[in-house]
């Protein structure tokens, strides 16, 4: 077990060998006042016998059991280098404060071909001392050289989903205020305790491969505007650590304690899991799985895809399905998400349940040369005896009938129409 003075899932036996304790973090008082010292911190286990290193001044490391596995601050940030400019989602707590230091000394050590920086800090005018937070924040980057604003969440709060509905007010936000500002990413501080909160998240509601996945390093949050997360390697313990051995404050958001909210839950259940197994490192590896397991089922839908010579045409999609007679029902799920996706891009997916439905049948379908009617998401699908798939609107007319929304009858998946 972790010695008692690690908060961190390291899965080191004794303090010697514990990231978070190792005396690697010390010279980033030094680091920050300019002297730049190397400093390491390692990186939760990706397998049973390595542990990496994340060089925090930019020169090469290997990890404490001679594996020669290096990182450094170009690494951390891969990919962002050639963004004319990030917008640092900076909440004020430890992740997001680390992720400010980290990108701070990133583009410092740049010099004049970093990315421009500029900070945010969302306001959802759910707390009274978020103001106060934010200004902290602003005060933080001042001291770094970096533009700060702060955004304002206005308006009626809902009562109930808080959580959800503040985070989709916040991305909207935040990709409105960098497509102002000129900026093509969000990044957040997002670590991999929480990549393992996701993953158990979305195994509790029933997800399939893609989900558990967990988030991932870059993902579309509005139309030119990428949300990234470079810090998905790193520990929380190791950005409290970046902090505390900097000597910066941090904030502690109330609702990270109170249990009426799921990942609170799971937070508290974190030392039941971890003697299940379900550790940090474990889940996080399992999504780094996964990961390449839909990497290869998305591959073969798109070669399916081609095969079925798939077009998207103004409103509806069409496909001829014979080739597919043998195809796995994973793969017609996929390509039935497919279609959709592309008739309404950015929109609401939906449910997979549904999806593996009529998948099901439009398979049976298939092989017993029927036809078959349903709907799906606001959409009619039909299946012709040629084998020829068409998905479009639904009517207005029909829409207004069902009264509640695209996914809201019943029995329109499980009792499709065949002929």
């Amino acid at each position: 077990t972790p010695p008692p003075s690690c908060p961190a899932l390291c899965r080191a036996s004794t303090p010697r060998r514990c990231g978070f304790v190792r005396q690697q973090t010390r010279n980033v008082t030094a680091w920050m006042a300019g002297t730049r010292p190397a400093m390491t911190v390692e990186s939760p286990s990706t397998d049973e016998t390595s542990v990496h290193a994340v060089t925090i001044a930019g020169k090469r490391s290997a990890d404490t059991r001679g594996a020669n596995i290096p990182f450094d601050l170009n690494a951390l940030f891969a990919g962002l280098e050639t963004a004319p400019g990030l917008l640092l989602a900076v909440s004020g707590g430890p992740d997001s404060i680390a992720l400010m230091l980290l990108a701070a000394q990133w583009a410092e050590l740049a010099g004049h071909a970093a990315p421009r920086l500029h900070v945010a800090t969302v306001d959802h005018g759910l707390r009274a001392e978020a103001r106060a937070e934010a200004e902290a924040v602003a005060a933080a980057a001042a001291k770094l050289g970096l533009p700060h604003v702060v955004l304002t969440w206005t308006g009626p709060k809902p009562k109930t989903r808080i959580q959800e509905r503040a985070r989709e007010a916040r991305y909207a936000l935040l990709a409105a205020h960098a497509q102002g500002i000129g900026a093509t990413h969000v990044v957040t501080g997002h670590h991999a305790d929480d990549q393992a909160e996701t993953i158990l998240f979305r195994l509790g509601r029933g997800s399939g491969p893609g989900g558990l996945v967990g988030m991932k390093r870059e993902s579309a949050v509005a139309p030119g505007i990428v949300l990234a997360r470079p810090l998905l390697g790193l520990a929380k313990a190791q950005l409290i650590g970046i902090c505390e051995e900097a000597g910066h404050a941090f904030a502690d958001d109330p609702s990270n304690h109170d249990p009426s909210y799921a990942r609170v839950r799971l937070r508290a259940a974190r030392d039941a899991l971890a003697r299940l197994g379900l550790e940090t490192p474990t889940l996080v590896r399992l999504g780094a799985r996964l990961a390449r397991a839909e990497d290869a089922l998305e591959a073969e839908t798109r070669r399916c895809l081609t095969l079925a010579e798939a077009a998207w045409e103004t409103g509806r999609f069409t496909a001829k399905l014979a080739p597919l007679e043998d195809a796995k029902p994973e793969i017609l799920i996929r390509l039935l998400r497919h279609a959709l996706e592309g008739l309404n891009p950015g929109g609401k997916p939906p449910r997979l349940d549904r999806l593996e439905t009529l998948a099901e049948n439009l398979g049976a379908s298939l092989r017993a040369g029927t036809a078959l009617r349903a709907t799906l998401h606001g959409t009619c699908v039909t299946f012709s005896r040629d084998t020829r798939l068409v998905i479009a609107p639904e009517p207005p007319r029909r829409r207004g009938r069902a009264g509640k929304g695209p996914d809201s009858a019943p029995n329109r998946e499980a009792n499709p129409k065949t002929s």
